[in-house]
């Protein structure tokens, strides 16, 4: 690529309202191509550094068209690094979706979710937050989706991505 672009992950605890929010960021972002990560999952590619790989050729063959992506998915900074075409972007940034644990139970009870599985995401998105500063650079904003409408989670994700680009 003749210049290096920014690439945005949007990422979360299950249950945060990452994939709720995508046609919305579509509406607001029409220069971003927006994609959800678990579409992979749908047609049966079930490796998840597989899948961050797919993803990423995605979005580096995007922006050699100039063109600047924005995923929606939980994605670890030390495993998008991992990818091959991880050296092609400028910087990865990522912004966090939340929600208060009644909030999430609630949303992953509706999907039929076990138990064990609701505690275990509910954990990792405590991990989010108290990792925010530490794991990620710069620091991951956290927007809070619990009682938000998704016009003003989509907005917010907006103005974080538009003060990179």
């Amino acid at each position: 690529m003749e210049k290096k672009i920014p690439l945005f992950i949007v990422t979360g605890s299950s249950g945060s309202g990452k994939t709720y929010v995508i046609n919305e960021l579509r509406k607001i972002l029409p220069d971003f191509d927006i994609f959800d990560i678990d579409n992979l999952r749908e047609v049966g590619i079930s490796d998840e550094q597989q899948i961050r790989e797919v993803w990423l050729r995605v979005a580096r063959n995007t922006a050699e068209s100039g063109r600047m992506t924005l995923i929606c998915g939980a994605a670890m900074t030390w495993d998008i690094e991992k990818c091959v075409d991880y050296p092609y972007f400028k910087h990865v940034y990522y912004l966090n979706l939340h929600c208060n644990d009644e909030t999430r139970e609630k949303r992953l009870r509706e999907r039929n979710w076990p138990e064990e599985m609701i505690q275990d995401y509910k954990e990792f998105a405590k991990w989010l937050i108290d990792n925010a500063d530490k794991e990620y650079s710069p620091q991951m904003p956290i927007v809070d989706t619990t009682i938000a409408d998704v016009a003003d989670v989509a907005a917010q994700i907006k103005e974080w991505v538009l003060q990179y680009t």
